[in-house]
């Protein structure tokens, strides 16, 4: 695998795994749930590094970095399965973000 990966080329290779090794595609109602589990996975981890809870011994040694990329997995898996371009999505986001945003950050008193 090389070093980089495109939003594209991540889904082709998610697809590629599911096909050979995870043998197919949970439903899409159970693959929502499962990204939930992975979003609670995350928090975890977040509100014990940058909040104010404290490690329990089984949260030790988890990689937040990890549990992103679980996130972002089943996220791919969904966009997989629901027929949604990741690339074509994210640039249409980045679109409406700054059209609609394009001074609201700026103009926020609770930022400066």
């Amino acid at each position: 695998m090389k070093d980089e990966i495109t939003l594209k080329e991540a889904q082709e290779q998610v697809d590629q795994w599911i096909k050979t090794v995870g043998v197919r595609y949970f439903n899409e109602l159970t693959n929502m749930t499962i990204l939930m589990e992975e979003v609670g996975e995350l928090a975890r981890i977040m509100s014990r590094t940058y909040g104010e809870q404290s490690f329990k011994e089984s949260d030790k040694g988890k990689d937040l970095g990890d549990e992103m990329a679980d996130v972002l997995w089943v996220l791919i898996c969904l966009a997989n399965q629901t027929g949604v371009d990741l690339t074509e999505a994210m640039k249409k986001n980045f679109e409406k973000k700054n059209v609609r945003d394009i001074d609201r950050h700026k103009n926020n008193e609770k930022l400066k």
